[in-house]
C-alpha cells in the first residue's frame, strides 16, 4: 500500500539501520536507498518482506527521484562527520538534504523527516554545526512541513562515541580530557531516537515539526567519563588538556589519510550538547529515554568480546 511505503536515505548507518527496523516494526514497508544496495543484505538479511534495497545516491537528482516514487514518507538520515574529497559538510548536509526534500515535495510525499542535530545553527563558528543549520533551512525551504529531528550525541552497542571512550579508559592509565571536562552532554540511546522517528511518521502522528531528542541525564564531560569508568570497574587518572593543545594535535592528525581526530571534532567538544527545555522531545511521543547506565552493560559485553 502506498500509504505504508517509507524511503530511508542513510539506512545503512548507525542510526539509519535502527530507523529501518523500527519502521518495519510499526508496519511500514521500507525502501533502503543506498549507493551499494548489495551490502544491505549483510545488515538486514534476506527474509524480511517489508524491506527493499534500491540503488540511490543523494548527490544524484534522478536516482533520488526514482527512490521516492509512490512513497508515503521519507527519512533523510545521511550524515557526514569527517570531510573527504567531494564529500563535504556543505555537499551532504545542505545540497543533498535540499535535493532530497525538493524531490520528496515534487513526488507528493506526505511526511518528510530530516535528521539534524542539537545545536544546529547557521550562524555557528563551527563549520559542521553551521552546515547542519543551513541544511535545516534548505530543507524547510524545499518542504515547508518537514519534520526536523535533532538528536544529542548518540550511543549504542556499536557506536563511535561510548565504545571509543571505553576502550581508551581501559587502555590508557592517564586519560587526556578535552579541556577541564566541563562541556555538558546529554547522550541519547540510538534505539530511542529511531523509535521517535518511526512514531512521527505515523499517519495519525503529531503536528509538531521539530523535536530535540536528549537522554534522561545531563553530564559534564568529566562526570560522564567517571560514570562510564565506574560501570566498567576502571579507575583512570583524568588529566585536563587545554583545547589549544587539542587543536594543534588535530591539525597535525589531519595530515594523515584517516585522522584519529579532527579540528572539527575538537570544536564540537567545546560546545554544550543539551536539548532545550522549550522544545518538544521524547515526552510528546510517549517515549521514556533510557540512560547510559541502563545500556552500558550490553556495550561492555560487546567491547570485551569484540
Amino acid at each position: 500500500m502506498k500509504d505504508r511505503i517509507v524511503t530511508v536515505f542513510g539506512g545503512t548507518g548507525f542510526l539509519g539501520r535502527r530507523i529501518v527496523r523500527h519502521l518495519s516494526k510499526h508496519g511500514f514497508s521500507v525502501r533502503i536507498a543506498s549507493r551499494h544496495p548489495d551490502r544491505c543484505h549483510s545488515l538486514f538479511g534476506h527474509d524480511d518482506p517489508q524491506l527493499r534495497f534500491i540503488q540511490a545516491d543523494v548527490h544524484d537528482e534522478w536516482s533520488v527521484a526514482d527512490a521516492l516514487a509512490c512513497a508515503y514518507a521519507v527519512v533523510n538520515a545521511v550524515s557526514l562527520y569527517v570531510e573527504h574529497g567531494h564529500e563535504t559538510f556543505h555537499s551532504v548536509h545542505v545540497e543533498s538534504a535540499e535535493r532530497v526534500a525538493a524531490q520528496a515535495f515534487r513526488a507528493g510525499v506526505k511526511r518528510f523527516a530530516h535528521v539534524s542535530g542539537i545545536g544546529a545553527d547557521p550562524s555557528s563558528s563551527s563549520l559542521y554545526i553551521r552546515k547542519r543549520g543551513e541544511g535545516e533551512l534548505a530543507v524547510r525551504a524545499a518542504f515547508a512541513d518537514a519534520l526536523l529531528i535533532r538528536p544529542a550525541v548518540m550511543f549504542g552497542p556499536d557506536d563511535a562515541f561510548l565504545t571509543t571512550i571505553l576502550k581508551l579508559l581501559d587502555q590508557l592509565p592517564i586519560y587526556p580530557m578535552f579541556g577541564r571536562g566541563r562541556t555538558r552532554l546529554q547522550p541519547v540511546y540510538v534505539e530511542d531516537v529511531a523509535e521517535a522517528i518511526a512514531r512521527t511518521l505515523q499517519p495519525t502522528g503529531t503536528d509538531l515539526i521539530t523535536f530535540e531528542c536528549g537522554g534522561p541525564r545531563v553530564y559534564s564531560y568529566e562526570a560522564l567519563l567517571r560514570a562510564v569508568a565506574h560501570e566498567a570497574n576502571i579507575q583512570p587518572i583524568l588529566i585536563p588538556i587545554p583545547f589549544a593543545a587539542w587543536h594543534a594535535l588535530a591539525w597535525i592528525a589531519e595530515l594523515l589519510p584517516s585522522p584519529p581526530i579532527t579540528r572539527n571534532q575538537v570544536e564540537l567538544m567545546q560546545i554544550d550538547n543539551v536539548s532545550s527545555p522549550d522544545m518538544p522531545g521524547f515526552g510528546k511521543l510517549g517515549i521514556s529515554p533510557r540512560s547510559i547506565e541502563e545500556i552500558l552493560q550490553e556495550i561492555l559485553g560487546n567491547t570485551k568480546t569484540g
